[in-house]
């Protein structure tokens, strides 16, 4: 069975939604530009509601040093996600500075995209397997937008990964099935506007992505 990541939580009531409904991790977003970034104390607050056993993952874009030693000195997290254009060297240098296990997000739209995954494969502790946003994107993730899912039919990486990029509820058991994705990541697949989550639909996407085969 898929694990589930919702990602870009702002509200109690739908972390709430999300870990009653099964999810197994939690997405706070802290890049300013992203219309799902919260503060640190609404991330630590959420956070704190957060049981044992599910993690608590820190969403940023190319953070310097003070800004991750901001976060982590308020907010549990679990897990670091850079989702930017670090470079293989930077996810250990974070790593080894901040004792955090990291997934690295790389965007993928055609098969020449793919030996990113074993590159960062080498130095990260999972992965995230999105759709690489157009050049113009103010976001480098969260865009709503798919990959063709093909492209990943029989691969395997040396690490965890999670599938994310145009996921919703009535397409992410169809994505797991063709990828064989061991998890699946929704941000903007589960909100009724950028960055306004729907308790709802976070139940239905963990259900259908819980049913897949």
């Amino acid at each position: 069975m898929a694990q589930v990541k919702i990602c870009g939580l702002r509200e109690p009531e739908h972390v709430t939604a999300a870990l009653d409904a099964g999810a197994r991790y939690l997405g706070f977003v802290f890049f300013p530009k992203s219309p799902r970034a919260l503060s640190v104390a609404q991330a630590a607050e959420l956070a704190g509601m957060v049981p044992a056993g599910i993690a608590r993952v820190g969403l940023f874009v190319n953070p310097g040093d003070a800004l991750l030693e901001t976060v982590l000195a308020e907010v549990p997290l679990d897990l670091i996600q850079l989702h930017g254009g670090e470079s293989p060297q930077r996810v250990t240098e974070i790593k080894s500075r901040f004792g955090l296990p990291v997934m690295k997000a790389v965007g993928i739209a055609t098969q020449e995209d793919l030996p990113q995954l074993i590159d960062y494969g080498t130095v990260a502790d999972m992965l995230l397997v999105d759709a690489k946003p157009p050049k113009d994107a103010v976001l480098p993730g969260g865009n709503g937008l798919a990959f063709d899912w093909r492209l990943l039919v029989g691969r395997r990486w040396l690490k965890p990964w999670l599938l994310a990029g145009g996921l919703t509820p009535a397409n992410v058991a169809e994505a797991i099935r063709l990828t064989k994705a061991p998890g699946v990541d929704v941000s903007s697949g589960v909100e009724t506007a950028p960055g306004q989550k729907d308790s709802g639909l976070i139940r239905d996407f963990i259900a259908a992505a819980k049913e897949a085969p």
